[in-house]
């Protein structure tokens, strides 16, 4: 069978799911304190309504159900909450480093286009041991005017190499940023342990794995 990875010159990560196990920690704490405001929310729910997207998007929905801007202690109590909590429990998706090894002797090039804030990152893949794999190579939703589902982010990337979006290689774990890759004409991989996502991920077009490790066997 074709390896339609074949000819793939940059691969391009997310970063949260992808990277770094965070989704997971973030949405508990979201789910706790959306339901202290009398808005009850499980974690399971806003994976589902949430990953992928900019933070920005997220909050204007939290909003919406709200009904009118949130407290600010809302948003001291989830900061400081996720800080303390990628602090203690953070670690990098099972894997991963072992494949960022390999492909260092390929000679592909690698980036991270994220929906979450350069500040945010810089905590996450240090927190995890994983930013000198991408140090100077890191692009955030806040650098285009719009985030994934939209194409944008992808193809801002694909620019800083100058390499044609069918010569690049998403990584992704969202619908959200399956969606984005596919309108940025991007093959792309799903990686999820979920099997009702991987079949989301599958049906937006995306090819899935369950392992990091086979990523390499695609390249």
């Amino acid at each position: 069978m074709d390896n339609p990875f074949a000819e793939t010159r940059l691969v391009i990560f997310d970063c949260d799911g992808v990277l770094v196990d965070s989704e997971t920690i973030v949405c508990r704490v979201l789910a706790e304190e959306m339901t202290r405001l009398g808005m009850p929310a499980t974690a399971e729910e806003l994976d589902e309504q949430f990953s992928g997207r900019p933070s920005k998007d997220c909050i204007l929905d939290i909003e919406t159900r709200y009904g009118g801007p949130l407290p600010q202690s809302y948003f001291n109590a989830t900061e400081s909450r996720i800080r303390e909590a990628f602090h203690t429990e953070l670690e990098a998706v099972t894997g991963i480093r072992e494949v960022l090894e390999k492909l260092q002797t390929t000679g592909l090039q690698t980036c991270v286009a994220s929906s979450g804030p350069h500040a945010k990152m810089q905590i996450t893949l240090n927190k995890t041991g994983l930013w000198d794999y991408f140090h100077g190579r890191i692009y955030s939703a806040d650098d285009v005017g719009r985030g994934k589902p939209w194409p944008d982010l992808f193809l801002h990337s694909a620019a800083q190499f100058d390499v044609a979006p069918e010569h690049c290689l998403v990584v992704e774990d969202s619908i959200a940023g399956v969606k984005a890759a596919v309108a940025a004409g991007m093959p792309v991989i799903g990686y999820s342990h979920n099997s009702v996502r991987a079949r989301q991920l599958e049906a937006e077009g995306a090819r899935v794995i369950n392992d990091m490790q086979l990523l390499v066997d695609y390249l």
